[in-house]
């Protein structure tokens, strides 16, 4: 790409030497799904083997991919972000919910979602998705944990936008509750402690920000914190603009040992209902997990 010699020193113009490509920010939406292997990445894409050679290439080249060998005969290299490409992540994010928000909605900020929109198809579609095996988030008590709890009968991630947030005379739809629900979830922790099942929060609140508040409720459960859009990313997580940040929406995964979505509760209207039927859900799943 030929870049006009006043653009040198403009950080936006060299970030659309990748981001301006429509190819490279599919296939780096693709790799941070988990889709980290050529001939997936061709099938997910529908793109030539060529095209996409080109792009992987090209993006290895800028530092935003590595190669990692994963099988000698014959060769087969997996493409991972590096430091560069999760930086990315972010912005990928910010694409999505600008996209949600302006081309596939209305353009209001919403915490929650319509039957029949975009967000609901895409939440209900990761029934039976796979998280990506390295996924590891900070949490509340320091350390970085696997998203999935690989000791677990499975696992139940709240996702919500966050607790002790600004919103304004005028806050998005089913942003607030946060503190409730948490509260909700701490009530019935035995429950899913006994059933086997961990419980993780998750938001984009920083981990200095979930570990206040989680020593001020005294939560059982672990918060993890996914302010780098690792999570969301993976997963294409609906998110809204709110408080001065990008938040992510209200919904329930129950996932399996191996990292397969097998239950969703989006939207949560009702928060109270929500928490018992994701008791009762992860109850149900953890026989099929065993």
């Amino acid at each position: 790409m030929r870049m006009h010699n006043t653009d040198e020193n403009c950080g936006i113009a060299r970030a659309a030497v990748i981001t301006g490509d429509w190819w490279n920010v599919l296939v780096l939406r693709e790799i941070a799904r988990g889709h980290v292997r050529f001939d997936v990445l061709a099938a997910e894409l529908g793109l030539s083997r060529k095209v996409l050679t080109e792009r992987l290439g090209g993006l290895v080249a800028r530092g935003v991919l590595r190669r990692s060998l994963y099988q000698r005969r014959p060769v087969r290299y997996e493409y991972l972000l590096t430091d560069s490409g999760l930086a990315l992540l972010p912005l990928l994010v910010a694409m999505q919910d600008w996209g949600d928000r302006w081309m596939l909605g209305d353009g209001s900020a919403t915490a929650t979602a319509e039957p029949d929109g975009a967000e609901h198809a895409r939440v209900h579609a990761l029934v039976g998705t796979r998280l990506p095996p390295d996924l590891e988030l900070p949490a509340t008590d320091g350390a970085d944990r696997p998203v999935v709890d690989p000791d677990a009968a499975a696992t139940v991630l709240f996702v919500y936008p966050g607790t002790g947030l600004d919103w304004g005379d005028e806050p998005p739809r089913g942003a607030p509750g946060c503190t409730l629900e948490n509260r909700l979830v701490r009530d019935a922790w035995p429950g899913f402690r006994d059933a086997g099942v961990t419980v993780y929060g998750v938001s984009t609140q920083l981990p200095y920000e979930q570990a206040e508040f989680a020593r001020t409720e005294a939560l059982p459960h672990p918060l993890l914190s996914d302010a780098g859009h690792r999570l969301t990313a993976a997963l294409r997580l609906p998110s809204f603009r709110g408080a001065g940040r990008l938040c992510l929406r209200r919904l329930v995964l129950v996932l399996d040992r191996e990292r397969t979505v097998r239950d969703v509760i989006f939207p949560v209207d009702d928060i109270p209902g929500a928490v018992d039927q994701a008791l009762r859900l992860a109850s149900a799943a953890a026989p099929r997990a065993l």
